[in-house]
């Protein structure tokens, strides 16, 4: 059998998921194996947050021949850990690492004894192909061929470049019924009903933003399961899994317009009664579209506008307008349509006087939630690039970069990131103190769930 592991969150770590989330990605693969055939099970640990002892238990409980352990640079250290622990466990098993970090930079993964593979990409046709390669015994000559994997041949790392699913449609839902779906965080503040579960109709991204790293590992074409089949998943869940509510991921979600607006159209046609929020760029809007999204239930639109000031939006190679971020957020109060956001502060190169551009600009689109962030340079992204080689930092933990320039350091930082923080809860209290006068008390009430700033 197949056991696919999440680690651990990081020991004292100031960055992570603010929630506990079902691990999609390795749902997707989970649900990949089975299709063809292959027993699978899923050890949620980031969830569970069992002691490293425990997990052995886990493994000898199974004796899995494989054993596949997902990973970002943030759950780095927890990884090898664990992976460590898998080959004590269970010496003979193999050991297959995947996720972003493993993705981006597969050597630091193979340079580790424990990790007999590394898959780079996405992850459903390459296990599928590895697992199917490991099961034969075949030699690592044959399955270095495989795209997307790399290994050991001679003690030296053999990586091949992954191969993109053009038609996503082929992948199976997610194998939700491998997870424990109850004991997940299925709450959102966007959206007033409960339980909200999480869906991913998107991969790649065709933007080229300095600080983000998808492209590296999704490819820079966007690609979408199709409005049929996002249908099919979204009655699944609700019959299944009671779902009143749903967050797409993904940062991109109306770049194509037409299928944007045909996905909407079957959901007033199949009469689902649904609540959803999106994520996507201020300039993939249109009053048009947004009409129809908030007729299909889209009750919460979140932008990542980053910065209010030019010079940044231009270092962040954003090329988005900021007159088009105040017009999409009218648009979307016209509508009725509830807006989120989020800024990052610290980019190299940023000044104090960026910042409070920043301040000033996230104030002036009032937006319902507005989160500011901390920037921390992520392998795969080209900004994390300039900050090694420039030495724009000082920390490192778990490859993460902690940024320190001649205008600020991390401290620095978390002081002006909660004064803003602050300043805009201030800003959400004015706002209800307006509607209590305008409006009255019940009406107050009524809306009081858009207009009281939550950290997201």
């Amino acid at each position: 059998m197949i056991l696919l592991m999440t680690t651990a969150p990081p020991l004292n770590s100031p960055w992570g998921m603010a929630g506990k989330l079902p691990p999609l990605g390795l749902a997707y693969v989970a649900a990949a194996l089975e299709k063809s055939g292959f027993s699978v099970e899923i050890f949620d640990n980031y969830l569970l947050e069992r002691p490293i002892e425990e997990v052995k238990l886990e493994v000898r409980k199974r004796t899995p021949e494989i054993v596949g352990i997902t990973c970002s640079s943030l759950t780095y250290s927890r990884c090898i850990e664990t992976a460590k622990a898998v080959k004590e466990a269970c010496p003979s098993c193999r050991v297959v690492v995947g996720g972003p970090h493993p993705s981006y930079m597969p050597q630091t993964m193979l340079q580790h004894e424990e990790i007999d593979y590394v898959i780079i990409g996405e992850g459903e046709q390459a296990m599928v192909k590895l697992a199917a390669g490991i099961m034969k015994g075949e030699e690592n000559a044959v399955i270095a061929k495989i795209p997307g994997v790399a290994c050991r041949i001679n003690s030296k790392m053999v990586k091949n470049a992954p191969e993109f699913i053009s038609d996503l449609d082929q992948v199976p839902f997610p194998a939700r019924h491998l997870l424990p779906m109850k004991m997940y965080d299925r709450a959102l503040s966007y959206l007033s009903v409960k339980p909200v579960d999480t869906m991913s109709i998107l991969r790649g991204c065709p933007y080229n933003c300095a600080y983000c790293e998808t492209r590296e590992l999704w490819g820079t074409t966007c690609r979408a399961f199709s409005p049929q089949k996002v249908i099919g998943e979204i009655k699944h869940m609700m019959e299944n899994y009671g779902s009143k509510g749903i967050y797409f991921v993904g940062d991109n979600f109306t770049i194509n317009k037409k299928r944007t607006s045909t996905l909407c159209q079957l959901i007033r046609e199949n009469k689902i009664d649904l609540q959803w929020t999106c994520e996507t760029r201020a300039n993939l809007i249109s009053k048009e579209l947004l009409t129809e999204m908030k007729s299909a239930g889209c009750q919460t639109i979140f932008f990542g506008v980053e910065s209010g000031s030019p010079a940044i939006q231009k270092k962040l190679d954003k090329n988005i307008d900021l007159h088009e971020v105040e017009r999409t957020f009218e648009l979307c109060r016209q509508v009725g349509i509830r807006t989120a956001t989020s800024f990052m502060l610290g980019i190299p190169g940023e000044t104090v006087d960026d910042m409070n551009a920043t301040f000033r600009f996230a104030k002036s689109l009032k937006a319902d939630w507005c989160q500011f962030n901390i920037y921390v340079a992520c392998p795969g992204s080209k900004l994390y690039d300039e900050v090694i080689s420039q030495g724009l930092y000082d920390q490192m933990d778990n490859y993460l970069a902690r940024v320190k320039t001649k205008e600020f350091d991390y401290d620095m930082l978390v002081k002006i990131q909660r004064d803003f923080q602050r300043g805009c809860q201030r800003s959400a209290g004015s706002k209800l103190i307006r509607v209590i006068k305008q409006e009255g008390l019940g009406s107050a009430v009524k809306k009081g769930t858009s207009l009281v700033f939550r950290s997201t």
